[in-house]
């Protein structure tokens, strides 16, 4: 235990270092287990550029990928994680997860479909005393600039279900969101890829900016 807790207390030095250098920064996570962590390639900088024209974020737009074990986790205030199907977190990896979103960190989980059963084991390795929590559509991050009155809008089409966003908290901050159901994701890439219809496209950009901004705002 003793090793874990010097590597904790050096992790939320370098947090409170670099967060105070890099303010505005995502990165994509690279997560084992099989999943195709690196699905929807021009999602996230697309939403970088949508955020710096609308929300007046100043992020560069060239994304990286961080692995969970990773000392890097703890540059980037912003973490988002997106895949098909099985996600993996080793106990060490699990621990690292938890020690970065308990000393400031935010993770957005989006499923792209499939990931659902894999990723709530998971999150129960990283946080064993705590559950996933249905977000209401009066939730801030709905309304924090853009306005959602009805909650996390739907995207595409998976299982009929209904778009659900729902979130791990430590008190009143918000550690994870985790979007399903909608896959906001897909409306954030290149819009030839899946041809949606610019309406809906906007939806999902602006439903990623309040993400963004929610995120940093914390």
């Amino acid at each position: 235990m003793r090793p874990i807790r010097i590597i904790s207390i050096s992790c939320l030095l370098l947090f409170s270092l670099t967060t105070s250098l890099i303010a505005q920064e995502i990165a994509v996570l690279q997560y084992g287990g099989g999943g195709d962590w690196y699905s929807n390639p021009t999602a996230v900088p697309n939403l970088i550029r949508f955020c710096n024209q609308e929300i007046g974020t100043v992020m560069k737009d060239r994304v990286n990928s961080v692995k969970p074990g990773s000392i890097d986790l703890f540059n980037y205030p912003m973490l988002h994680m997106t895949g098909h199907g099985n996600v993996y977190f080793t106990d060490e990896e699990a621990e690292n997860l938890r020690t970065y979103l308990l000393s400031g960190g935010f993770l957005h989980i989006d499923d792209n479909y499939g990931m659902d059963p894999y990723l709530r084991k998971e999150l129960s390795k990283i946080f064993p005393d705590k559950e996933l929590k249905e977000l209401p559509a009066s939730h801030p991050l709905f309304s924090i600039h853009f306005k959602f009155p009805q909650g996390l809008p739907k995207i595409h089409e998976h299982d009929n279900g209904r778009p659900q966003a729902f979130g791990i908290f430590e008190n009143d901050r918000l550690l994870v969101l985790y979007t399903y159901e909608s896959d906001i994701g897909d409306g954030w890439e290149n819009p030839e890829i899946h041809n949606d219809p610019p309406a809906v496209r906007l939806k999902a950009l602006q439903m990623g900016a309040n993400i963004v901004k929610f995120a940093f705002n914390q």
